[in-house]
């Protein structure tokens, strides 16, 4: 029977380096899709890390600190919203994937990624459905995910009032899709997806 978690524990005993990959933002009207690689240090207290769904946004800002100061190494990559109407959402987040993954300025023997499918790198990689709530690596990725992608829809909230990006972070809310209707789409916005025009 495959297990994950027995196996993922036998190879963290090993001297490879793991680097888990999440991506936040896919179904998003307005806004960038963002992944982050990470390369947790040893010491780092694993069971702090869970699912960011999981947890409050002030607690999943404290935890993206912790987790911080508690990497080796973090990489960040995004597809802009024109990216993503040019490559569509699924070709764009593998994209950045492979960004956040080339970013690290340490290369890992092992990438874990949250999902089906991985992105095209020369590294050797593993997909987890479900990765975000059982490897730590991947956990902590996709805290670090949602926190960065928040505080930069907030920053695009001041810059492009009326769409309620601070509250709804680009999401297809009531008043996000009322504000479209009003408004039109922003620059930032996915004219790819339904909704938007």
């Amino acid at each position: 029977i495959y297990n994950i978690s027995i196996i993922y524990s036998e190879l963290v005993m090993t001297s490879q380096i793991f680097a888990g990959v999440d991506e936040v933002g896919r179904g998003c009207l307005a806004g960038p899709v963002v992944s982050v690689a990470i390369i947790l240090k040893k010491s780092i207290d694993k069971g702090l890390m869970v699912d960011s769904k999981k947890v409050s946004s002030k607690k999943r800002t404290e935890l993206s600190k912790y987790i911080l100061r508690h990497s080796r190494s973090v990489g960040i990559g995004f597809c802009t919203n024109h990216e993503i109407d040019k490559l569509n959402i699924h070709n764009a987040t593998l994209k950045s994937m492979q960004k956040a993954i080339m970013n690290l300025n340490i290369d890992p023997t092992m990438a874990y990624i949250d999902g089906m499918f991985i992105p095209d790198i020369d590294i050797n990689c593993e997909s987890i459905i479900g990765g975000d709530a059982q490897i730590p690596e991947i956990s902590a990725a996709s805290i670090h995910a949602k926190v960065y992608r928040d505080n930069l829809m907030i920053k695009y909230d001041k810059k492009y009032p009326g769409y309620f990006l601070k509250e709804n972070k680009g999401y297809p809310t009531i008043a996000h899709k009322k504000a479209l209707q009003l408004l039109g789409p922003s620059i930032i916005h996915r004219r790819s997806f339904k909704g938007v025009l």
